[in-house]
């Protein structure tokens, strides 16, 4: 019942005019952004975190959930139209969602994937409703060794689990770390890695570095590397589905959202695996799997959609109650909650009550929001993919400069803005992913911090790690995550062998 009256006074919060409007630009936008190929949800949230610097902090987070939310069903509609993902959580929809849309069945795709979005979204946020307050009351008993090993869980599970290789993902989070030292030393307040640049004494600001890596290099990317790219769009039909099409979709719909869900509540990152999970298993309990990969499979739309949108929901979870990103969105997430001084974790949901269940109010009014938005205007997003690609880089260059000057009117975050640009292009010529350099930077002072006081605990020695069940169990998960996966490897080559 608790529960129950805190999401009411959510809802009255989220519900005022003003922040239904934040609301619905913030669904608007996330689905325009995701419907532009290349552009997904964390270059959309990265370009207008220092827009949002002078918003109240609650409708600032509703509005970058609808963001989020919006740019996740947005991608699905340039997956099926053009066969081009605007990120990894959507190639699976284009596997089969292009195929159907070759064969005269576009509408019904984007339907399927539209309605499979709101189901599996409504059903992941009631488990982040009922679930989210009780891991946040486990998390307050946890002390500073647990608190460390739990983020050096974080910084395993992203770097590992995120890049192609885990040598370049540890690369990119020491990238972070190094990143996040500078500044002044938390305890001494000696100045850290300055170079006796007076800017550098604040620390560098995680917005400009989310904006650099993100926003800038992605244009800077494009216009460097990928030239000039024709793509051919399939007709859209009505966005309608047939009663055969409903039979078929809604069991692929509740499969892959419980396929989904679980995948968002545990600090393993990646919506990858279970879109990858659910689009096997509508494959294998087809009747007739012969449509799959040639006339197009509507369950192979509803599945992994569904599985994307339920993961992406329950991925609040950790990023709430643990103050752990699992995805390069909620790690730029994270950086706005820490702009408002609000720091994700245990203790959110005592000292931030209100904030917090406006913003899980919020994504049931957005689910639903999204779902009037896009059935509708399917038509009206697809316009969007004329727009000319210089036209629109431009644009992200110009939004992104704007927005940094106007933080703190510096031209030397401007310098440093667009060095970050060239670090960002590099790392993404070369592989190295992205998210693991904010992840380490956020958390790398916090896990620093822990680390001292967990010391001072333990009189200077390092067994208060391992005199704790707790932060014992934490270490045995943290070595799992780095080991098994190499064992998994070997023993496969061995056997093939």
């Amino acid at each position: 019942m608790d529960i129950f009256n805190q999401l009411l006074q959510g809802f009255a919060t989220a519900a005022t005019p003003i922040n239904l409007l934040w609301c619905f630009v913030g669904c608007a936008l996330g689905t325009a952004v995701g419907v532009l190929p290349g552009i997904g949800p964390a270059v959309a949230v990265a370009m207008l975190l220092p827009i949002t610097v002078k918003v109240e902090a609650t409708a600032s987070m509703i509005f970058f959930a609808g963001i989020y939310y919006g740019a996740m069903y947005g991608g699905s509609t340039t997956s099926i139209l053009l066969n081009t993902p605007g990120e990894t959580a959507s190639m699976v929809t284009a596997m089969e969602g292009n195929k159907m849309a070759k064969s005269g069945r576009a509408g019904a795709a984007l339907a399927t994937a539209a309605i499979g979005s709101f189901v599996a979204g409504t059903i992941a946020t009631v488990i982040v409703t009922l679930f989210a307050p009780i891991v946040a009351e486990f998390a307050v008993k946890l002390g500073p060794p647990e608190y460390f090993m739990l983020m050096l869980l974080a910084f395993t599970t992203v770097s590992a689990v995120l890049g192609k290789s885990a040598v370049r993902g540890l690369t990119a989070l020491f990238v972070g770390l190094a990143a996040g030292l500078v500044g002044l030393d938390q305890i001494t307040g000696q100045a850290r890695y300055t170079g006796g640049v007076p800017e550098m004494l604040d620390g560098i600001e995680i917005v400009l570095v989310a904006v650099g890596l993100f926003a800038v290099a992605e244009a800077m990317y494009a216009v460097l590397y990928e030239g000039r790219v024709v793509d051919s769009q399939n007709k859209l039909s009505k966005v309608h589905m047939t009663a055969k099409d409903w039979r078929r979709s809604w069991p692929a719909w509740l499969r892959g959202t419980a396929i989904g869900a679980p995948f968002g509540c545990i600090p393993a990152g990646g919506t990858e695996i279970p879109t990858f999970l659910s689009y096997a298993t509508e494959k294998k309990l087809a009747k007739d799997n012969t449509e799959f990969g040639t006339k197009g499979a509507i369950e192979g739309v509803a599945g992994p959609e569904a599985a994307n949108n339920a993961t992406v929901t329950a991925a609040m979870i950790p990023l709430l109650t643990l103050g752990i990103p699992t995805s390069n969105t909620t790690a730029i997430l994270l950086g706005a909650f820490q702009n408002y001084g609000i720091q994700p974790g245990p203790q959110l949901f005592s000292s931030s009550s209100a904030l917090v269940w406006a913003l899980i109010a919020s994504l049931y009014i957005g689910n639903v929001m999204l779902l009037v938005l896009n059935l509708p205007l399917v038509g009206l997003w697809v316009k969007l993919l004329k727009i000319p690609k210089p036209y629109l880089y431009a644009g992200i260059l110009i939004f992104a400069t704007v927005g940094v000057y106007g933080m703190r009117q510096s031209a030397f975050d401007l310098f440093l803005l667009y060095g970050i640009g060239v670090l960002g292009v590099v790392m993404r010529r070369f592989d190295f992913p992205t998210a693991p350099v904010v992840v380490g930077m956020i958390l790398g002072p916090l896990a620093e911090a822990q680390f001292r006081n967990a010391m001072s605990i333990g009189e200077g020695s390092a067994m208060v790690f391992l005199q704790r069940p707790m932060s014992v169990s934490l270490l045995v998960i943290v070595v799992a995550v780095l080991v098994l996966p190499r064992v998994a490897k070997a023993l496969s080559a061995w056997r093939a062998r």
